[in-house]
């Protein structure tokens, strides 16, 4: 569903002129983003000139409870999320607050530039207040079945659907290691997508947004989805310096134990780098290849590089880290270059 569907966007335009009062002509909805699921969302444009933001989210494909319950949550802890204004959950309708259309990728220049470096420390600081704010009891468990379900994404679609390849040698062994560090972790509320494409930038604040997927994980995990994510590559000692002023406040606050140095600490976030790089190779494959969606096959060399920059920073593995630089990176910089 790469484009908006005419049917839903007419009962959608219908839901909206009931909720305001408004005859249907006088309705102005206009597109605003899609994503990698199913939702859509729309400019509604009222008669007094003020906006509010639709997500059209089809129930029998998004279930849209999780999101209207954590937005509800989140809100009353003070933290910045749109505010929901109606919620059909029958037809999967919402409206909320529109926070305009500038998400903090559109703000990020390159890695060493000042404005990058500030916005991050803004994001790293609106983590912090997810954390310290918002419990984890009410969210789901991201526990051992879940971290080794993202892990398991890379040799389905990754290797085994898009590159024809067989699991590795050491792949065992690292994922083990790998579930075993992010449960050995203080478990907090974890958006599970810090992305700087889900946070809203509104003057020098930053709303989240799309949290629908949120848990009660480890305590690095967004750190490193900001850290490592799509839009910018930090180099071994920004990362380290980022890592540890977060371990500091964290313990600062009391969520994370003072005896965990800061050796550990880094040692737990590569760990966890490589862990939702490996998740991410692998969905954006999939994304390719059962969802029909475009881009995702030209970011896959990013993420290659954030975890060979992961598993650099750890100890063993050699066995999967030769093969990653002397097979696995070969194979896949071929196929992008055959792909059309």
């Amino acid at each position: 569903m790469s484009d908006a569907d005419p049917s839903r966007l007419d009962l959608l335009s219908q839901w909206a002129a009931q909720r305001h009062g408004l005859s249907r002509q006088m309705v102005d909805l206009r597109l605003a983003a899609g994503d990698a699921s199913f939702r859509r969302y729309y400019r509604l444009h009222l008669p007094d000139g003020t906006t509010r933001m639709l997500m059209d989210a089809p129930p029998e494909q998004e279930n849209s409870r999780p999101f209207v319950s954590i937005a509800r949550r989140w809100a009353a802890a003070g933290l910045a999320v749109p505010t929901l204004h109606e919620v059909d959950l029958s037809q999967g309708f919402l409206e909320l607050d529109d926070l305009g259309d500038i998400p903090l990728q559109a703000c990020l220049g390159s890695e060493a530039d000042a404005v990058t470096l500030s916005w991050h420390e803004r994001a790293i600081a609106l983590i912090h207040e997810l954390q310290n704010r918002a419990g984890p009891d009410e969210l789901p468990s991201f526990d051992a079945d879940l971290l080794g379900r993202e892990l398991d994404l890379f040799p389905e679609w990754c290797l085994g659907e898009w590159l024809g390849m067989e699991k590795p040698p050491g792949w065992a062994a690292l994922r083990e290691k790998l579930v075993a560090s992010a449960l050995s972790q203080p478990v907090v509320t974890v958006h599970r997508d810090y992305d700087a494409m889900n946070l809203m930038v509104q003057g020098d604040a930053l709303h989240l947004i799309d949290f629908q997927d949120a848990v009660a994980g480890p305590i690095s995990y967004d750190l490193i989805s900001l850290l490592r994510g799509r839009y910018c590559h930090f180099d071994a000692t920004c990362f380290a310096a980022w890592v540890e002023g977060f371990r500091q406040r964290a313990a600062a606050d009391g969520r994370l134990l003072s005896r965990v140095d800061a050796e550990t600490f880094l040692a737990q976030a590569q760990a966890m780098a490589a862990q939702r790089s490996l998740k991410v190779l692998g969905i954006f494959c999939r994304l390719t290849l059962r969802d029909a969606k475009s881009g995702y096959l030209a970011r896959l060399p990013h993420f290659l590089t954030h975890l060979e920059d992961s598993l650099a920073g750890l100890e063993g593995h050699e066995a999967f880290k030769g093969w990653l630089a002397e097979t696995f990176r070969p194979a896949l910089m071929a196929r992008l270059e055959s792909t059309p």
